[in-house]
């Protein structure tokens, strides 16, 4: 999509962006994207650089970056700080193999307990249910 310098209102800027008015002003607050100058008179306009910077949000928070770290990488984008930019990248890489890590065993511990309840379709006590009562899944070491 085209976008003039300064041509969007706050609504269109959501449109352009994908998201909503009240995203947009939450990122305002918080210091992710800045807020025009309102003119005398008129109503506040954003442009393409404005879609840049929410397109950026956006994206590093499907990565996986909390909005704080989404503000370390926005200060960091003018490409001088590439090393520090990658240390938080390394972080955010380690953190998401441990949430995978912990993600399989979840899958395996519900596995095995489908598996079971299946093994023992006519019995009265449900294997799942009693291996949540007492607190069996198998990941006790990775509880959060």
């Amino acid at each position: 999509m085209s976008v003039k310098a300064s041509s969007l209102t706050i609504g269109g800027l959501a449109k352009a962006a994908n998201v909503n008015v009240e995203t947009i002003r939450y990122y305002q607050r918080r210091g992710l994207l800045s807020e025009p100058k309102r003119p005398l008179g008129g109503i506040r306009r954003y442009g393409s650089a404005d879609i840049d910077r929410l397109t950026f949000v956006k994206t590093a928070q499907q990565l996986g970056f909390s909005l704080d770290e989404v503000g370390d990488l926005l200060r960091l984008e003018d490409g001088t700080h590439c090393q520090e930019a990658s240390a938080l990248a390394e972080h955010k890489l380690k953190d998401v193999r441990e949430k995978i890590e912990r993600l399989v065993k979840i899958e395996k511990a519900l596995s095995d307990m489908v598996s079971q309840c299946h093994a023992r379709p006519d019995s009265i006590a449900c294997p799942l249910i009693a291996s949540l009562h007492e607190g069996d899944i198998g990941t006790k070491s990775q509880r959060d």
